[in-house]
């Protein structure tokens, strides 16, 4: 396996799982962990597609809970290589299917209303000061909305995810507003979400939220999740993640 000068392999899910990373390019953070474990997918039936997939993290983790095809979009070149490089790593090229794409100009070989679940772990932060990004490109574009925003995220999901189909995002609770508005004008209604803590006593600074392609009302808010207990370590709850991944 061909790696670059600043990439190393790192194994996850208890040596189980390798994925290729750069820490000048891309590291996949905990929130990828958190959403590919609140996320629906379909076992043995159906597809998924995940946007803004970065390195692949997310299918490769979504590979261990599901038998059925796997696809992602990613837009950055450097990116999608490592990606694809991991599923040959895994051999997982039987089921993920990596595309080097523009979440805004999707291919027509992406059937429209043909996925049963969709996930993204878009980018963040509303930056149009240049001084407020990050002087990286690659984390420029991972982490502020340069090449969409979350408008055109959901809109994309929305284009995928057949009726009666899921479409699952980890983003920041001070989006909650804007995801929620955003998911009902492009027909997707808010089912379930999550407020994720960093620690019990602090503010939540992750949000999950999965909605239903034309679903009905009927929104369910599932308990606090706190992640590091105050000397650092996981919780029972974090611990209990990485064992059902």
């Amino acid at each position: 396996m061909h790696l670059n000068d600043d990439e190393r392999i790192d194994y996850i899910i208890e040596n189980e799982l390798r994925v290729i990373q750069s820490p000048t390019v891309f590291s996949f953070s905990l929130d990828a962990i958190l959403l590919a474990h609140f996320a629906w997918v379909p076992i043995k039936r159906g597809k998924i597609i995940d946007l803004c997939t970065g390195n692949g993290i997310i299918p490769l983790l979504f590979s261990r809970q599901s038998q059925v095809p796997i696809e992602g979009v990613e837009i950055q070149e450097r990116l999608f290589q490592m990606g694809t490089r991991s599923v040959d790593l895994n051999n997982l090229n039987d089921q993920i299917t990596l595309h080097h794409e523009d979440i805004r100009h999707l291919p027509t070989n992406l059937k429209r209303e043909s996925y049963d679940a969709v996930s993204c772990n878009p980018p963040y932060f509303k930056s149009e000061r240049r001084d407020q990004r990050n002087l990286n490109e690659h984390l420029t574009i991972a982490r502020h909305e340069v090449m969409c925003t979350l408008e055109d995220v959901i809109r994309s999901c929305s284009s995928l995810v057949k009726q009666g189909g899921k479409v699952s995002l980890v983003h920041r609770p001070e989006r909650l507003l804007d995801i929620m508005v955003l998911m009902r004008k492009y027909r997707i209604e808010p089912k379930r979400m999550q407020l994720v803590y960093p620690k019990r006593g602090k503010e939540a600074n992750t949000l999950l939220i999965e909605g239903i392609k034309d679903g009905k009302p009927d929104l369910k808010v599932l308990p606090p999740f706190v992640v590091y207990q105050d000397d650092s370590t996981y919780t029972s709850e974090m611990r209990a993640v990485y064992d059902q991944l």
